[in-house]
C-alpha cells in the first residue's frame, strides 16, 4: 500500500492557499484559515498586508503530515478505512481551497 503522505514534509513546506472567501490556509489540510478579506475590505495597504502575511506564516504550527505519519505508524493494517478516518485529524475539503 502506498500512503498519500509517506514522509513528513511540514518543515520544508512553502505553500499557502487563499480561498475564494478570503481565508489564507497555511496547510493543504488545515482545519481553519486566517481571514484576510476583512483586512482588505478595511483598506489595508501593501505594507500592512505583507506584515500580516509574514505574521501568519512565521506563526504557523502546521503538522499535518507528521500527525498523519504518526497515525499510520500506529498500525493501519488491522483497521478498517472508517476506523483509520476516525483517528485522523479533521481537515477542510481541498475543493474549498482550490486543491
Amino acid at each position: 500500500m502506498i500512503h498519500s503522505v509517506s514522509e513528513p514534509f511540514c518543515d520544508g513546506c512553502t505553500r499557502a492557499r487563499l480561498s475564494a472567501d478570503g481565508k489564507l490556509f497555511t496547510c493543504l489540510f488545515a482545519r481553519r484559515g486566517h481571514d484576510l478579506r476583512a483586512l482588505l475590505r478595511e483598506g489595508a495597504g501593501d505594507e500592512e498586508i505583507e506584515r500580516r502575511l509574514r505574521e501568519v506564516w512565521v506563526g504557523r504550527a502546521d503538522r499535518y503530515s507528521a500527525e498523519r505519519s504518526r497515525v499510520s505508524a500506529q498500525g493501519n493494517a488491522e483497521h478498517t478505512a472508517e476506523q483509520i478516518a476516525e483517528r485522523e485529524p479533521p481537515k477542510i475539503e481541498m475543493s474549498y481551497i482550490g486543491g
